[in-house]
């Protein structure tokens, strides 16, 4: 069985010592969706929001999110990130809700992953978009946070399964 690495023989919270860790080219793609009303995706796709383009002002929250993640996530190691991608696609709707679907691949040349900086973007492109669109749409849902792929590095690449969306 596999240990925690943020966790010493005692239990305690520690951060990875990566000093020894080679540096190798490390990708990492998340994604999150956020469910909405019909009548908001019309108002975000129209470009008529109160608050400006719903897409370029998430995108560059979720750009700035990946590089501030160590300073969100305690453990994390600050990271010379070489490419940040945050992408949004609408999915075709289930029920009466349109589905906004947000992907943010991250990449770096280091000694350690970039997992939690993808899903931080992810997260927080959807956040963004979340809080630019509220006065309308309460009822917004973020969800399915998850990551699809990790490369690079000495353990094993993940890939996920492929799900219906």
């Amino acid at each position: 069985m596999k240990r925690l690495t943020h966790l010493d023989s005692r239990g305690r919270a520690r951060m990875v010592d990566v000093g020894s860790k080679a540096v190798t080219r490390r990708e990492a793609v998340a994604e999150a969706v956020l469910v909405m009303r019909p009548a908001t995706k019309r108002l975000i796709t129209s470009g008529k929001t109160p608050k400006g383009d719903v897409f370029a002002v998430a995108r560059i929250a979720g750009i700035q999110a990946a590089k501030r993640t160590p300073e969100l996530i305690p453990l994390c190691h600050p990271l010379p990130l070489t490419s940040i991608e945050v992408a949004f696609e609408w999915l075709a709707p289930k029920s009466s809700r349109a589905r906004l679907h947000i992907a943010a691949t991250v990449r770096v040349d280091g000694k350690t992953g970039v997992e939690m900086e993808a899903l931080t973007a992810a997260s927080v492109a959807g956040l963004t978009v979340y809080d630019m669109c509220k006065a309308v749409d309460r009822e917004m849902e973020l969800t399915r946070l998850r990551l699809l792929k990790k490369t690079g590095g000495k353990s094993a690449e993940f890939q996920r399964k492929p799900s219906r969306r």
